[in-house]
């Protein structure tokens, strides 16, 4: 059985800790008037130029100074808000990536990897914290809490036609009642597949085991579109005037490259702690195979998104890249390198796949740079130009990692780290590549 140390344990809680801190800053920190909004601009223009001023000063040439101000001041106050939820969703997307991942195995009956499934099972413990915080943030936009959402605003749906017309779909209600769905069948298939799991190691018989393969199977066809509709829900509908038929697979591809990442991170922190004697370099090896598979799928997803839209050249459709391309290229360019051009040149070397720590820091390189990508999806439709990496987004992901550790390894406590009646038990022991 594994027990959670104290030093990590106090750590995870001294995260938590930090980071609540960091993000109450944000909050208090907030703008509450236009004149606030104002000076707070006025002081980011004198640290880094006056781009912000030049662009004050159209508006007041235009005459429309007063909705300017008022769009500054809500993006502005939106800044904590979206700091939270980008980081409140990124590590409930590797949790639920990690889920994906684990249907997978359970599914094609995989021999390699049942050393790994209490693994797996405890990040996917993660999913009910985190699917209740990213809920709770959902409703407190619906109840206008923040402006994360603009098609949430009766009064921005009333003069924008395109909206209205998508008004049968987002709206308030039927959002909620999606995730309400999407969130109770990713816990039901998590929680459900865990006990019969648990059940199958006293068992006589694989009763237990063929259970779990069925329910594998039928839940992946559930996951696959929930995922989906989620993606556009929850991320693409921030800048409801644009859409992407890819965008459903470019986040899965996000999320099932993070979740996997974190399981190596976690098999090799274990391993080392001599808790899981009988995984080998060989399952570490294959972790990293599906690490550097997914990078390059997520590339492809990327570059297939961009490609189209940049050829294409549909006004409604480019002005998404042209604003992350004006506003946030250090970011927009990062996370490209970050979560393709590393990963490619680190893990290409076979011989590279099978050294932890090397698996370890390419996983964390990976993690910030999908972290990136989440928040270039979230903070250009939420927070303009307004955006920075400081107290409250930091704080955030102090908070949601000290969780995550919190939650993770505490859920590891609760039961062996080795599966003893999976009928593939013996293969994966001995699998080697």
């Amino acid at each position: 059985m594994y027990t959670f140390s104290n030093r990590l344990k106090i750590a995870s809680i001294i995260l938590m800790v930090v980071g609540a801190l960091g993000i109450g800053f944000g909050f208090i920190s907030a703008p509450t008037t236009v004149e606030e909004a104002k000076a707070m601009v006025a002081s980011h223009d004198n640290d880094h130029g006056d781009a912000h001023a030049v662009e004050t000063s159209h508006a007041v040439e235009d005459g429309h100074d007063a909705a300017h101000d008022e769009h500054v001041l809500h993006q502005l106050q939106n800044k904590p808000w979206a700091a939270l939820y980008v980081a409140a969703f990124f590590f409930f997307m590797i949790a639920l990536g990690v889920l994906a991942f684990y249907a997978v195995q359970r599914a094609s009956q995989a021999g390699w990897a049942p050393l790994l499934f209490r693994v797996m099972e405890g990040i996917t413990a993660y999913l009910v914290p985190g699917g209740i915080i990213v809920f709770v943030i959902l409703v407190l936009s619906v109840m206008h809490m923040n402006h994360l959402f603009v098609w949430m605003d009766a009064d921005v749906v009333a003069h924008d036609k395109l909206l209205q017309g998508k008004s049968g779909f987002l709206n308030p209600t039927f959002f909620l009642v999606r995730a309400a769905i999407f969130l109770g069948g990713w816990i039901l298939y998590r929680e459900y597949s865990r006990k019969l799991s648990l059940k199958q190691d006293q068992a006589d018989d694989n009763s237990n085991f063929k259970m779990n393969f069925r329910i594998s199977a039928a839940f992946l066809v559930f996951y696959l579109i929930s995922e989906s509709m989620m993606s556009w829900d929850w991320i693409m509908s921030v800048d409801p005037h644009w859409f992407s038929t890819l965008f459903g697979w470019y986040v899965f591809s996000s999320m099932i490259v993070s979740g996997i990442t974190v399981i190596a991170m976690v098999a090799v922190y274990l391993k080392s702690k001599d808790y899981l004697p009988d995984v080998n370099d060989s399952h570490i090896h294959d972790l990293a195979k599906y690490m550097f598979g997914f990078s390059i799928f997520w590339a492809y997803l990327w570059f297939s998104q961009f490609m189209l839209i940049w050829y294409a050249n549909i006004p409604e459709e480019v002005t998404y890249f042209v604003t992350r391309l004006e506003d946030y290229k250090l970011p927009f360019l990062g996370m490209f390198a970050m979560n393709f051009v590393l990963p490619l040149l680190l893990l290409m070397n076979s011989d590279y796949k099978r050294i932890n720590w090397f698996v370890i820091m390419t996983g964390i390189i990976i993690l910030a740079g999908h972290y990136l990508d989440i928040f270039v999806m979230i903070m250009p439709s939420t927070v303009g130009d307004q955006w920075s990496i400081g107290i409250p987004e930091i704080g955030a992901i102090l908070f949601f990692a000290g969780l995550f550790i919190f939650w993770v390894f505490r859920a590891l406590t609760k039961a062996s780290l080795q599966p003893k009646r999976n009928p593939f038990i013996e293969e994966s022991k001995h699998f080697h590549y």
